[in-house]
């Protein structure tokens, strides 16, 4: 579940989104080698089983298990459910991360459910028998994001997890909040935030609040995949984040 992808110096985790997987990193591993040693996660529940009810601390039970071989201070970058359990890492082992990069993710969706986009994604026509099936169905840019999750088969891609389990990760967001972990966080962190964001309005620009070693970023003509809508302008804010570290 954890990748050694290789780089020297400090080490770098790299956490997916939903319905993601580790290979979605793999357009950003060749230059965050140049800053650390990269590590890509698998997250519970996408390609491999998961032990019980998805809840946030399952998450971060099984993501600290995973990372007892890395010895020093970790920085964490992670996009949207990956960027929640990132956060929520550093509030429950603040002595293993050093900093964090958080992208379009906020700490409050309570109130929202997940039944509707259940229904919808287990619509989907699988398998897709090509990848140019998936790229024409999802378009490029979320397209790539699932070709590089999917579960390649003889015949064809097929989603790599169950509906039940991604909706009931999602669907703990709509009853909680992750404000607390949030405000015990101590690392320096970039928060990134597309245009057309799926976060509840202003709550990224919230988390500023109370947190000296905080900086945002709002990424003009970027959806909720940031680095891959805007890879350039993604790499520049993390680059310049990354170097005021050393």
């Amino acid at each position: 579940m954890l990748h050694d992808e290789g780089g020297t110096g400090r080490p770098i985790l790299l956490l997916h989104g939903l319905m993601g997987s580790s290979r979605t990193w793999v357009r950003h591993v060749p230059w965050l080698r140049d800053h650390g040693r990269v590590y890509t996660f698998d997250a519970a529940g996408h390609g491999r089983p998961i032990a019980s009810a998805p809840t946030t601390e399952l998450f971060v039970a099984d993501l600290a298990d995973a990372l007892d071989a890395v010895d020093e201070p970790i920085t964490v970058i992670g996009h949207s459910m990956g960027a929640l359990h990132a956060w929520c890492f550093a509030a429950a082992h603040p002595g293993r991360v050093r900093a964090l990069v958080l992208e379009d993710m906020a700490p409050d969706f309570r109130g929202r459910t997940a039944n509707d986009w259940a229904a919808m994604v287990s619509a989907w026509p699988q398998p897709f028998p090509t990848e140019e099936s998936v790229l024409d169905y999802f378009g490029e840019v979320a397209g790539r994001y699932f070709l590089e999750s999917f579960e390649r088969r003889a015949d064809g891609w097929y989603l790599h997890g169950d509906v039940e389990t991604f909706r009931d990760i999602s669907e703990e967001w709509g009853t909680r909040d992750f404000w607390a972990q949030w405000e015990s966080v101590t690392a320096p962190t970039l928060l990134i935030e597309g245009e057309f964001t799926i976060t509840p309005e202003g709550q990224m620009r919230r988390m500023l609040d109370g947190h000296d070693d905080a900086r945002y970023m709002w990424v003009a003509q970027a959806g909720h995949l940031v680095h891959d809508d805007q890879p350039q302008r993604y790499r520049d804010a993390v680059e310049e984040f990354l170097k005021t570290l050393d």
